[in-house]
């Protein structure tokens, strides 16, 4: 089929009522939640699989997706106007929007905010339509060998560009595929790290993992900071931008979806990293630099339309390949797998419908999105004023129904809370969730392609150096290891993610 045929295949599926009236629901969810500091994408998401299990497939990806790109908009609502980020990846957007409000320019900056995001997801999502059916050809030639290689070049890529130190990167990332390997073994049958519970005989539980680490320790880390936020919302008098502010943001914006549609693709790219590599281009490629922090309005432009794409094109990687990108792909590689669809190569040719809905239903996001956050902004601001300690109680009662009625299993609500717990200590002594869900994800990949590689080769290591495009990757993983130690390289992560607790 080809990329023609296929958008106009997705197009028929994602603009059914269902469809639509869900993609609805997903963005309105993803802006509020963007709005909203402290409850993420990763957390909502993780909390709503349970209610994906009585989905259509199709329905519940975009739902899901709807949340994710719909926070990159929402994030840079409360940026802009009360200089909180509801996301880590606005936090370089409020670095000039919060200046540019509080010259009263609000207005224009929300505007070149939803413009360039509107600009760079609706680029990105066809980045997604062309480059996916082309990746997923080659990945149908990949064997055992070159899926082990994949794996784990996804993991020290992830490691790398996660945040707090390598090491406990490393071992958060360790630790994830240690738990991976809880259950059955595929190729023997024999049960492994059970503690003689039947109920772990399938393995840990994904949906109680995911929404213990993220949805549980999230209400935990906030119930530590003020209750509400009290900083004053700027007033919005003027909406539209003038003639010059879209002069200066052209170039941003169309940097930003380049560079945003090239990062997100990184396994652990994505959105954050995406915005303030932009941010550091226009800066570096302004005439003016002295303006920025003081309210160029480029600062805006770029970084939102960068933060944008990266957000589109992480799916390709996880659509195409099986491999996830980031925290929310994980979530999204493990609402597939409840679902009973395997990520990977063959979902464009054995259920093209669900590929090809899925990639349009963005585009009909992306003008929702747009629709919804420029006229309800003050509606979106309002938001901010609901209490923490009204609106966490029932989000954990919400995850706790969620988890048990997912399969009626008692113990899946210890692993809950556990989680929640495990997931708030490891955050306050700087360990990055991420790598860990993406090793728990990942985990059984890994070690289902090594000894499948190793039977094919019987016990040959060589096996991994001796095909052409696992060569590659194992030459790619270990340059990149080696990398990351050279002094200028980890003075410069530093300095990233330093931005990321702003």
């Amino acid at each position: 089929m080809d990329i023609f045929n296929g958008i106009l295949l997705g197009f028929s599926q994602a603009a059914t009522p269902m469809a639509l009236l869900f993609c609805l629901i997903g963005c309105i969810l993803g802006t509020l939640v963007g709005v909203l500091p402290g409850i993420g994408p990763s957390a909502t998401i993780a909390m709503l699989l349970p209610i994906t299990l009585g989905l259509n497939p199709l329905i519940a990806l975009i739902m899901l997706a709807g949340i994710y790109y719909g926070a990159q908009y929402g994030g840079s609502i409360t940026a802009i106007l009360v200089n909180v980020p509801g996301e880590p990846s606005t936090a370089v957007t409020a670095i000039d929007g919060y200046a540019m409000a509080k010259q009263g320019r609000a207005g224009p900056a929300l505007s070149i905010s939803a413009i360039g995001s509107f600009v760079a997801g609706t680029a990105a999502t066809l980045v997604l339509a062309v480059a996916s059916p082309m990746l997923s050809q080659i990945a149908l030639k990949f064997g055992a060998p070159e899926y082990f290689s994949l794996t784990l070049l996804g993991i020290i890529l992830v490691v790398v560009l996660s945040q707090g130190s390598l090491l406990k990167g490393l071992a958060m990332a360790t630790f994830g595929l240690l738990m991976g390997q809880v259950g059955t073994d595929v190729f023997t049958s024999a049960t492994r790290f059970t503690f003689g519970l039947d109920e772990l005989r399938s393995g840990i539980d994904f949906i109680a993992v995911s929404v213990g680490i993220f949805g549980v320790a999230e209400i935990l880390r906030n119930l530590e900071a003020s209750d509400g936020i009290s900083r004053a919302v700027h007033k919005i008098t003027q909406l539209m931008p003038n003639r010059e502010d879209f002069r200066r943001s052209a170039g941003p914006i169309f940097r930003g979806t380049v560079l945003g549609s090239f990062l997100g693709v990184l396994p652990g790219g994505g959105a954050f990293l995406s915005s303030f590599a932009s941010y550091a281009v226009e800066k570096r490629l302004s005439k003016h630099p002295e303006q920025f922090g003081k309210g160029a309005i480029e600062g805006v432009a770029g970084p939102e339309s960068a933060n944008n794409a990266g957000a589109q094109t992480s799916f390709i990687p996880m659509l195409t390949l099986g491999i996830p990108s980031n925290a929310v792909m994980a979530l999204m590689v493990g609402a597939m797998v409840v679902q009973g669809i395997q990520p990977g190569p063959r979902v464009i040719v054995s259920q093209p419908e669900l590929f090809w809905g899925l990639i349009a239903s963005m585009w009909i996001g992306n003008v929702m999105l747009i629709l919804l956050n420029l006229p309800l902004v003050g509606l979106w601001v309002r938001m901010l004023r609901i209490p923490y300690s009204v609106l966490f109680p029932g989000i954990l009662a919400f995850a706790c129904i969620g988890t048990f009625s997912a399969n009626g299993i008692e113990i899946n609500l210890y692993v809950l809370a556990a989680s929640g717990l495990g997931g708030y200590l490891l955050t306050r002594i700087g360990c990055d969730p991420a790598p860990f869900l993406l090793g728990f994800v990942l985990g059984p990949m890994v070690e289902e392609h090594f000894r499948r590689a190793m039977l094919i080769s019987e016990g040959n290591l060589a096996v991994f150096v001796e095909r052409p495009i696992s060569a590659v990757l194992i030459v790619i993983t270990v340059v990149i290891a080696l990398l990351t130690f050279v002094p200028s390289l980890l003075s410069a992560r530093k300095t990233v993610f330093a931005h990321a607790d702003d």
